[in-house]
């Protein structure tokens, strides 16, 4: 079983920065698209960024050129780089990831229980 840990989250005045990371372990898979949702009190949970197995990013509007989404294939990590940071920015911020799982020659889903970001002064 795949499982993801995600790490970095916090309180930060506005304007501040924070680095999300997103570890995930388990037996022998390979990392498809990878992404950072997010889901604040009284809302949906929002696809923020993702990125493709070649790289290929993709933001909401409200996060451009302040949110910066990478991976690291061989270590199977996944960040989320957050600039700027706004107090609508708080919500609490999952890492989820499609792999091909090679037990099953099938493609999975898998969520982490998510790290909470709470921007104010």
């Amino acid at each position: 079983q795949v499982q993801l840990v995600e790490t970095g989250g916090g309180l930060v005045q506005p304007g501040g920065s924070l680095r999300l990371s997103c570890a995930a372990s388990g037996p022998s898979f390979t990392m498809l698209t990878a992404g950072w949702y997010r889901q604040a009190p009284g809302n949906q949970r929002e696809l923020v960024a993702s990125i493709t197995n070649g790289g290929v990013t993709g933001y909401i509007d409200s996060v451009k050129g302040r949110f910066t989404i990478s991976r690291d294939n061989e270590k199977k990590m996944v960040y989320l780089q957050m600039n700027s940071l706004k107090p609508e920015d708080t919500a609490l911020y999952s890492c989820n990831i499609h792999i091909y799982a090679p037990w099953v020659d099938a493609q999975k889903s898998y969520w982490g229980q998510g790290t909470q970001v709470t921007v104010s002064s």
